[in-house]
């Protein structure tokens, strides 16, 4: 039976691309480069910081020199901004709250840096159903290396747990991790669904709760 359940965030309780992109563009304004769209954003989102900084790079042509400055000035950017362009999923309060009220456990296993993963569960009034969240840069490693999940279920239950995600990235995590995987498909995922290896799947949070006893079985 699951004891525990742990999220990723980013495109799986909130959708946070549009916050995203404008932190993205208001670096790259500040280093007189033309703006990014929506879906290219996007596209560059779920292996944490690092790498969408190096992807903005390379679309942007921006020598690998200015990484760790760029890096630096994305995340104050982005840590300061105000979540206004942030929301959270459809469904998402009303299943967090319901698993608490079954007794199970709830953490969050993140590639986006800690700091700002916090602000965002806290400015969306859902940091309080967590009593763990590990973001990218908790560890020394991040997503798909299993530790992080593997950090997050040693606080909570180091068994029987339910991995939730919408990324390629997700499923290799909870697969590395040995752990079961539900697919959340209206997320940021890169590749068809049958693609990506999950033992359940939904589109929409008001399924999530049925297709999670599934897991128990």
């Amino acid at each position: 039976m699951i004891k525990a359940v742990v999220f990723d965030l980013d495109g799986t309780l909130v959708d946070s691309a549009p916050d995203i992109q404008n932190s993205v563009n208001k670096m790259l304004a500040e280093e007189g480069k033309t703006q990014l769209d929506l879906p290219t954003v996007v596209s560059f989102v779920g292996n944490g910081l690092p790498k969408l900084v190096e992807r903005v790079m390379h679309v942007c042509d921006i020598p690998g020199t200015e990484f760790e400055r760029l890096s630096a000035s994305l995340l104050a950017i982005y840590g300061a901004s105000s979540s206004e362009g942030t929301s959270v999923f459809e469904g998402v309060v009303d299943v967090l709250g319901e698993l608490r009220s079954r007794g199970i456990d709830l953490g969050v296993c993140t590639n986006k840096p800690e700091q700002p993963a916090r602000r965002v569960l806290k400015a969306k009034g859902l940091i309080d159903h967590f009593s763990t969240i590990v973001g990218g840069d908790s560890l020394s490693v991040r997503k798909p290396d299993p530790l992080p999940l593997q950090t997050v279920m040693a606080d909570l239950a180091p068994n029987e747990v339910l991995y939730v995600g919408d990324s390629e990235i997700d499923s290799e995590t909870a697969t590395n991790a040995g752990v079961k995987f539900a697919l959340f498909t209206e997320g940021y995922r890169k590749s068809p669904v049958t693609q990506i290896e999950h033992d359940v799947r939904f589109s929409s949070w008001d399924d999530f709760l049925s297709l999670a006893e599934l897991c128990d079985t």
